[in-house]
């Protein structure tokens, strides 16, 4: 989870798609074999549907909302899948239409899709209903089906694979077929074995460790099979055992793995993955020696380089039995952030605000060390840092791949509008991405001096720019470059008073796909026209708790508006000489103080606390 901290102290949550039943694992109390027997007893007795209404809900559920672009078209097929292309490994080298595409004789790879049995049908006997279980079902292509036949899974050896007329090896994603790599967590196997691409490791993993629970009470006679064991408590023989486990803990479950469960339970056979909706289940009943050292703790944190609105960090990094995995980096004793390495700037804060940070350091496991020792820094007030602004795209609706208008209410409040626009890619975490459309934000007074965004370009294509206007007028280009690389930009110096309404939109290249994330901008703040010195104005104290005192330059008629951070007029005031205002009934947060003497105006930040 991404922990955001802003100067509005607004924590934000990541929303559970997972659609777990109210009640449904409520017997699960246990732990080792007698947790899976309890799981067994939860997932049992599923409506089996048949082996030929696979088809069906293939065609409907099995489609690729995840990765391209045109996905909602086409059927996902882990063993053609390219998630991020490259320049060596392009974009997915076929694309399966449902039922259309579907077949059961092929020649090469490429010709059609067909149904692969994860769990080799050999090892039961083509028996229902684990024949037709949707769980342990998935469309594939049929020649890399066939080129994997019921080898069992795990890690190829590149210089013993099989060779076979009409496939490549690897296939055209990565997929191999070969010698087992007899050493390190796959030891004890030199048998031919057939591995998936990274992304997909978890997600077979998780379907093992599925079919050895619901299928226990036969699964012991089942020992033919050489990934099984002949037991129906362990099931999966060591080597093996230690090949899942590491990739269910490498490869964490997706949010495909959650849809396709969700669609599994309520759509076709009314029982669910246990290890897709707990995935700490695994450890649980299966590893034997679980990693319970927690990683050295951080030393030598350093807090510096402060500006208005963040705070540089650095620490020597922790080491730990296993890899150290990430940080969480507290802010005033609250957990803020996280980073995967030893280094942090800390953004969103307040100018002139005392900071003192403390990081810990976790691993795979969840272990967790012990407090780093503290840094504190004080932002600098420079006058050009308030942000008026600040989007983290947490709100934005429930994850989808195909491209549509996307409405939503920001952290700050506010309508924004993305047009043919996607919600299931992550940058920091939760993100818009945007193809041929636009990015609209919603009004704010508080004008804009500078604004920062983040962007990644996704599934290929090529560097581009996006158009950023400020009320309809071209102000500047948003760059994005090579594919997955994140950059964040900065437009300095746009200075702009008043309500600012701004869009990003004008794709360079209209067909590729970039992820927006963190946007913010700053108020402008320092206006001064025709020579009036109103930063002479004094006004105290700020924060403000009940009266606010302000201190004229000169007598003069002069305009006082207080705006909250939506831009709404929330007091107006006309003072001639230097005048106490009651703000007892305001709320506590920041406002934006409008100040006009003449045809001079300067806005200033204004807490209330």
């Amino acid at each position: 989870m991404k922990h955001f901290y802003s100067l509005l102290l607004l924590l934000v949550s990541v929303t559970a798609f997972a659609q777990i039943p109210n009640g449904y694992y409520d017997t699960a109390t246990g732990s080792g074999y007698t947790l899976k027997t309890q799981l067994y007893n939860i997932i049992d007795n599923h409506n089996d549907q048949g082996y030929s209404a696979m088809n069906g809900f293939i065609s409907t559920y099995d489609r690729d909302n995840y990765y391209d672009a045109n996905g909602s078209t086409t059927i996902l097929d882990v063993y053609s899948e390219i998630p991020n292309p490259t320049s060596n490994t392009p974009n997915d080298p076929y694309n399966y239409t449902p039922v259309t595409n579907e077949c059961g004789n092929y020649n090469s790879e490429g010709d059609c899709y067909n149904k692969e049995h994860i769990i080799p049908q050999s090892a039961f006997g083509a028996a229902t209903p684990m024949r037709s279980d949707a769980h342990q079902l998935l469309p594939t292509d049929g020649r890399v089906n066939g080129f994997r036949s019921s080898y069992p899974f795990g890690r190829v050896d590149d210089n013993s694979l099989v060779s076979q007329s009409s496939i490549s090896n690897p296939t055209s994603n990565g997929s191999k077929l070969g010698g087992n790599i007899n050493s390190g967590y796959s030891a004890g196997y030199t048998g031919i074995v057939f591995e998936p691409i990274d992304e997909f490791k978890g997600d077979i993993a998780r379907i093992y460790f599925y079919f050895v629970t619901r299928y226990q009470n036969q699964v012991d006679n089942w020992d033919a099979y050489a990934m099984f064991d002949g037991s129906n408590d362990q099931v999966l023989s060591d080597p093996f055992l230690n090949i899942l486990i590491t990739w269910h803990n490498a490869d964490p479950v997706s949010q495909k793995e959650i849809d396709r469960n969700n669609n599994i339970y309520y759509h076709h056979q009314d029982n669910r993955n246990p290890f897709v909706d707990h995935p700490e289940w695994v450890a649980q009943i299966w590893d034997p020696t679980p990693d319970t050292e927690a990683p050295t703790n951080p030393t030598n944190l350093i807090a510096s380089n402060p500006t208005d609105v963040s705070i540089d960090l650095n620490w020597t990094a922790s080491t730990d039995n296993t890899a150290v995995t990430s940080y969480d980096i507290y802010v005033d004793g609250t957990n803020s952030f996280s980073s995967s390495t030893n280094s942090f700037s800390a953004t969103g804060l307040s100018p002139d605000t005392e900071y003192c940070f403390t990081i810990k350091a976790k691993d795979a496991t969840g272990n967790e060390s012990e407090f780093s020792n503290q840094a504190c820094e004080t932002t600098t007030d420079n006058g050009v840092g308030v942000n008026c602004l600040v989007e983290t795209f947490q709100n934005i609706p429930a994850n989808a791949g195909g491209y549509a208008t996307r409405d939503w209410t920001g952290d700050n409040g506010g309508a924004w509008i993305a047009t043919d626009a996607r919600t299931d890619q992550t940058l920091t975490d939760r993100a818009i991405t945007i193809r041929n459309g636009s990015l609209t934000a919603p009004t704010i007074s508080g004008g804009i001096g500078s604004l920062t965004v983040s962007t990644k370009r996704v599934f290929g294509g090529s560097s581009g720019t996006f158009n950023l206007t400020v009320n309809g007028d071209y102000v500047n280009t948003i760059a994005y470059g090579a594919q997955d690389v994140v950059e964040t930009i900065t437009i300095s110096n746009i200075n702009i008073e008043g309500p600012v309404s701004i869009v990003i939109d004008g794709n360079s290249v209209t067909s590729n796909r970039v992820v927006f994330d963190d946007l913010s901008w700053t108020c402008f703040t320092e206006l001064n026209v025709m020579g009036y010195q109103l930063n002479d104005i004094s006004i105290y104290p700020n924060p403000v708790s009940n009266t606010l005192n302000i201190q004229l330059n000169k007598s003069e008629e002069t305009q006082i508006d207080i705006f909250n951070i939506l831009g709404k007029r929330v007091l107006t005031k006309t003072i001639r000489q230097s005048q106490s205002i009651n703000v007892e009934n305001l709320n506590s947060g920041i406002y934006i103080l409008k100040i006009k003497q003449g045809d001079a105006t300067i806005s200033k930040k204004l807490i209330k606390q």
